[in-house]
């Protein structure tokens, strides 16, 4: 018998018929799958048993950003603990001097024979809706004429002034918003005692200060609190800043807009204050004579 030597090569189907080849079977398998869910089976199966080397690679990574964030926890943590007794300590000397402070002022009005400061007493509230008129800036909050809520009174945050209450029913109150258009405060700049009536203009980061003449000391930055005057608000209550000062002389007042400082609209909760302050009445207006009209004689 003759044996012929083995080729060489071993030749079988070219590149590109194998190509072709596998790639009809794979889109078999791929249309199978998808219609007839024939490897969901070996899939689920495969996943579990592949879970436990993927939790083992991504252990490392997995360790080593626990150790990173229990480093910077904890060093973020001793910094705000130093942070917190430092201020602190620098709260407990301030609120001595509040209260020699207090002390000296009410000697002072004791001597003078001034009046009283204001009793301030706050009730918390929980805001429930925005007014649907959108274009008003008004909310409702929880607490009515039930609860000791009256017209008038001031709405505050933890920061300063939000609004007062414009009409208070049984169980809801209604409270105007410093930025309403048609709501004005008696403000006083903080700097230099400077008075003047800030205007809520509709934007909610937006007010302005009416009828201030070129002359008057206002800048960028300074603060305007309540000035207690017609004893609606209590003096002293943080109400906005200074952002923009323009003196044109073709105007016959300053243009001043400002920012409040209160979170208008950020806030869920809110404080009701009331200040028990008695004015006395508002002297009567002279009544000026009307004189008569002479009447002509005709002749």
């Amino acid at each position: 018998m003759e044996h012929q030597p083995p080729p060489f090569f071993n030749t079988g189907p070219t590149p590109l018929v194998r190509l072709l080849i596998f790639s009809l079977l794979s889109i078999a398998l791929l249309v199978t799958d998808t219609q007839f869910r024939y490897l969901e089976t070996l899939r689920q199966i495969t996943s579990v048993a592949l879970y436990p080397l993927q939790r083992i690679a991504a252990a490392p990574a997995g360790i080593a950003q626990r150790i990173g964030e229990f480093f910077v926890t904890h060093d973020s943590l001793r910094a705000d603990k130093t942070r917190l007794a430092q201020q602190n300590a620098e709260n407990a000397v301030a609120l001595q001097q509040l209260q020699v402070l207090r002390a000296e002022n009410a000697h002072l009005r004791n001597l003078l024979g001034a009046r009283g400061q204001i009793a301030v007493k706050s009730m918390l509230a929980e805001v429930l809706y925005a007014a649907r008129d959108p274009f008003s800036r008004r909310i409702v909050i929880d607490r009515g004429s039930q609860h000791g809520v009256q017209n008038g009174q001031p709405v505050i945050d933890h920061i300063g002034v939000i609004g007062q209450v414009t009409r208070a029913y049984p169980w809801l109150s209604e409270v105007n918003l410093i930025t309403d258009k048609g709501h004005v405060v008696p403000v006083q700049n903080l700097r230099n005692g400077t008075r003047g009536i800030l205007a809520g203009t509709g934007n909610d980061g937006v007010l302005e200060m009416r009828f201030v003449p070129h002359s008057a000391d206002f800048q960028n930055g300074d603060r305007l609190v309540t000035s207690g005057i017609d004893g609606v608000y209590p003096p002293g209550l943080p109400v906005a800043e200074v952002t923009n000062v323009e003196r044109n002389a073709a105007y016959p007042f300053a243009g001043i807009t400002c920012r409040p400082l209160a979170g208008v609209n950020n806030h869920a909760q809110v404080l009701v204050v009331s200040a028990e302050r008695q004015l006395p009445a508002r002297p009567a207006e002279e009544e000026k004579p009307v004189r008569a009209k002479k009447s002509r004689r005709s002749g």
